[in-house]
């Protein structure tokens, strides 16, 4: 055992920056010790380089030996045999430099740009090793794991990093994408890094939610009560929980325009014509009235709109029945004084993050979609309007947000997601202080351009091949990474790589859920003042 490097796996006897370094390994080191997604130092004669474990291969210098192989009771026949003619190879992905190199020493780890010698000495990574790579708790860091085979040592994210670009957590359903979610937002409101605006489809995120195994677990309200603000569209629901919201959220028809019903044109079975005449609607009726006119319309109504509009009657007909479903979901109304993106962008404008429940309108997705795209845009514009205003003068520019929306393929399909908000958001990484945390199962429904774009990608196991490729589309060394994915377990197990991250790791995450863990959140929190910590209180206990 070297105490700097860890335990020594072997040696370097070949490979490539391109299809990586291939060791040796020791015939004293067990191969069944050895992991994809591992980390391994390699100790050159002037650096010390730092990388995955992406491949194992046994190999055997006698082909006699696959067709005869040895009796596998006689210990000692075959001992002899692992130590000269069968061995194993293990490939090594050199990502960085951590020794030798100057710029390492003095800047931290550097990107590998050359490699180690033939015969450099290997070792399993140590933790002090990972600790140099991934950093330790700051106030920029979370932990978010501990490698698979290193459970007493810690993966750090970079938060700074995170919410400069808009990022995405993807994975089969019951894997942990809602429990990495609630950490990630946790860790950014913990840090400050930015200011959340959670569309919380299945009321998982604000007030208590269910974890994997449907036990409960405390939300970002109960963990940080005087920095967090729920929202409903379904107050009932709120109640029937025993929760009380902090803003009940209307709708009326003049926020509906035609890019939201666009949006909504696969969800309700609306055809190009139909979303065609929506557009001529608005210029006949205006934008503050279109809906609630279109909607009172009767069947003679109708055919004069056609006639004057140059529409086809049945397309407006078809159009008509469809919309009206709109007015019976309980949070529209044709009427109302509230205005959603005000009240959102006030408690912004504080430092208070919101989380948007939907509570039983979650399972109706137009009601998802609708919301989503109409706030987001709405808010958008907003921050657009406010950067372009502040150039120059940072201390009036907006609070950085980060949009959380699950279900994102529905918005971000290839073919609408450079004429949508959220394609949009994703483009800019940014540049109006507005990113997209995407939670979705199928990453192969995403805009390729979209994924591209991401800057970190979280990815728990995938079942579909083609989700698998998307979401690892334009990764270096992505046929690697496949690999390493495809070892990965059913649940808690996810591969982080973009970034927020030096290079790619795999990590078991963090427990969510427990006492322990809610501790983690408020023993780091930043120090709050007494009148904070008394409004807690109140909001806590009344």
């Amino acid at each position: 055992m070297n105490e700097e490097n860890g335990s020594l796996m072997g040696y370097v006897v070949g490979g490539s920056i391109d299809k990586g370094i291939e060791i040796r390994l020791d015939s004293s080191f067990p191969i069944e010790d050895v992991r994809l997604g591992s980390y391994v130092t390699i100790q050159g004669r002037s650096q010390r380089f730092f990388g995955m474990i992406t491949d194992i291969n046994l190999e055997t210098t006698d082909p006699s030996l696959r067709s005869t192989p040895p009796d596998p009771l006689d210990e000692l026949v075959s001992s002899v045999i692992s130590s000269t003619s069968a061995y194993a190879i293990v490939t090594v992905t050199p990502e960085l430099v951590i020794g030798g190199d100057p710029l390492a020493i003095i800047d931290g780890p550097q990107s590998a740009r050359t490699i180690p010698p033939h015969f450099s000495p290997a070792f399993q990574a140590s933790p002090e090793d990972i600790r140099t790579v991934f950093g330790t708790e700051d106030d920029r860091r979370i932990w978010v794991g501990n490698p698979l085979d290193m459970q007493d040592t810690r993966i750090h994210l970079d938060l700074e990093e995170l919410v400069k670009r808009s990022n995405g957590v993807f994975g089969k359903s019951g894997t942990g994408k809602s429990f990495l979610t609630r950490i990630l937002l946790a860790g950014i409101l913990q840090k400050q890094a930015a200011v959340n605006l959670v569309f919380d489809m299945h009321s998982e995120y604000g007030w208590q939610g269910s974890s994997e195994g449907n036990t409960a677990v405390k939300g970002l309200k109960q963990l940080f009560p005087s920095k967090v603000a729920v929202f409903s569209l379904d107050s009932e629901s709120s109640r029937r929980r025993g929760i009380s919201p902090d803003v009940e959220v209307k709708i009326g028809y003049k926020d509906i325009e035609p890019e939201d019903i666009e949006m909504l044109a696969e969800t309700l079975n609306i055809t190009p014509q139909g979303v065609t005449a929506v557009y001529d609607i608005v210029r006949k009726f205006g934008q503050d009235n279109w809906l609630n006119e279109f909607l009172e319309l009767d069947r003679d109504g109708l055919s004069d709109l056609a006639d004057t509009t140059q529409q086809n009657f049945q397309v407006l007909f078809t159009l008509h029945r469809r919309l009206r479903g709109l007015g019976r979901m309980g949070f529209i109304s044709a009427t109302t004084a509230d205005d959603a993106v005000r009240r959102i962008l006030d408690y912004i404008d504080k430092g208070v993050h919101v989380v948007l429940e939907f509570g039983s309108y979650g399972n109706q997705i137009a009601a998802y979609v609708l919301v989503a795209n109409l706030l987001t845009r709405r808010i958008h514009n907003m921050y657009v309007s406010r950067t372009e205003r502040a150039m120059g003068n940072q201390s009036i520019e907006p609070t950085p947000l980060v949009i959380t929306v699950e279900e994102a393929h529905r918005f971000l399909t290839p073919g609408i997601a450079s004429q949508t908000i959220f394609g949009t958001i994703a483009r800019e990484m940014r540049k109006y202080k507005v990113t997209l945390l995407i939670v979705d199962q199928r990453p192969s429904g995403i805009d390729d351009e979209v994924l591209s774009q991401l800057g970190t990608r979280f990815t728990y196991p995938l079942d579909n091949e083609r989700d698998i490729d998307s979401v690892l589309a334009g990764a270096r060394d992505a046929r690697k990474l496949k690999a390493v994915l495809s070892t990965l377990g059913s649940q808690q197990q996810a591969l982080i790589f973009g970034h927020s991250v030096p290079m790619p790791v795999v990590i078991r995450t963090r427990d969510y859920g427990t006492a322990e863990s809610y501790s983690y959140f408020g023993d780091l929190n930043v120090s709050r003042s007494k009148e904070e910590l008394e409004q807690d209180k109140r909001d806590l206990f009344g």
